[in-house]
């Protein structure tokens, strides 16, 4: 029988769940219908003719569009983002990130989001315009091969700039972790710590990068707090994903669902457009189409995303043990991981089968349990 302190956990960590879902939704809900609002009333095309009539540079015209929804779209949303990001993860005191570094951190990744956004979406309109008639072909292989150079580059230079980068400072752990690594026949460039500690309080652990950026980095939280049996079985479930081609299945897939997206866009665009009255997908007001394709695709492609994924965690899981045969670390570990970051250890089947892109943290333990090492 679960104790008090037990039962108490497992109340908070499901009513910090339920919350953070309920959010999820309706932030969705609110992005399509505020979408819908702003192409259906018109507004998208009144903000690009006054675009067109008082910008001088035709080159402007696209940046400052993209500039203005963007913005405009996150003062509108800022309230459920607070209360979402900052409000919830205090309530719950999963964070002790001070207001100044919140606001910070959103300005950086608000930047870091224009910048990417405005690249894909030029490019989507200069192929366009360039190749009328296999433009969703084209396109799709730029999203795919700019997607890669971004995980490339992402532990170099994105990651940086949120935390504070450096050698792992224990040389015991580090060499186990280079010693695991050789033994899965993983190449990485070495191991590092971040300081998680001054946004979370949750436990984290990566293996990021393309090629020569491939690296290891752990989280403080989990470092201090987790022993070296625990990380050890933590990175040979993350080495597991590589020496089972995980990676190169989730691009794949996703590749195939961006090709989809797209040719779906141009089989059915000339219908879409009629609705909102629109001339064509060259018409910078149109924009808000393209997002609202993505969207809702996006959610109709969750569910099969998360099963796929928790399929992956599965035989992630299995590998690490096999490996390692550290069957108790692994157990203790997940509960560790599981109280520290208030995971809901049974969900509801169906936000499990939405959300879920990981087994429970009870059926993990279950299958650690039976599994014969």
């Amino acid at each position: 029988m679960p104790d008090q302190d037990t039962e108490n956990l497992q109340k908070r960590a499901k009513d910090y769940s339920s919350r953070k879902y309920t959010l999820a939704i309706i932030d969705t809900v609110y992005l399509v219908v505020l979408l819908f609002i702003f192409l259906g009333a018109g507004f998208s095309k009144v903000l690009a003719e006054v675009l067109q009539k008082f910008s001088a540079k035709n080159f402007l015209l696209l940046p400052l569009y993209v500039a203005i929804i963007s913005l405009g779209y996150y003062l509108i949303s800022l309230p459920l983002n607070f209360y979402r990001s900052y409000t919830l993860e205090h309530k719950f005191s999963l964070s002790n990130q001070k207001l100044g570094d919140w606001i910070l951190d959103q300005i950086k990744a608000g930047i870091i989001s224009y910048l990417i956004g405005l690249i894909l979406i030029s490019a989507f309109y200069y192929i366009l315009k360039m190749s009328p008639g296999y433009w969703w072909l084209i396109i799709s292989f730029f999203w795919i091969f700019f997607s890669l150079i971004l995980a490339k580059l992402t532990p170099v230079i994105i990651i940086p700039l949120f935390f504070k980068y450096k050698k792992l400072s224990d040389e015991a752990l580090r060499t186990r972790i280079l010693n695991l690594a050789d033994k899965m026949k993983v190449k990485i460039l070495d191991c590092f710590e971040i300081d998680f500690s001054k946004k979370t309080l949750k436990a984290n652990a990566a293996f990021v990068g393309v090629g020569g950026t491939r690296r290891v980095i752990l989280a403080d939280t989990l470092k201090d707090k987790y022993s070296h049996d625990e990380i050890e079985v933590i990175l040979a479930h993350e080495f597991a994903h590589y020496r089972l081609k995980h990676l190169i299945k989730l691009i794949l897939v996703n590749s195939l669902v961006t090709i989809l997206i797209f040719y779906l866009i141009f089989k059915t665009s000339g219908y879409s457009l009629g609705l909102f009255r629109l001339s064509s997908l060259a018409d910078l007001a149109g924009l808000p189409l393209i997002l609202i394709y993505f969207v809702l695709f996006g959610i109709i492609m969750q569910p099969f995303e998360a099963f796929m994924s928790r399929a992956f965690e599965r035989n992630a899981d299995r590998m690490s043990l096999d490996v390692t045969g550290l069957k108790g670390a692994f157990i203790s570990m997940m509960n560790k991981l599981a109280a520290q970051n208030l995971a809901d250890r049974s969900p509801h089947p169906a936000i499990k089968f939405f959300f879920f892109d990981h087994p429970p943290v009870d059926e993990r333990i279950k299958m650690a349990e039976r599994q014969k090492i």
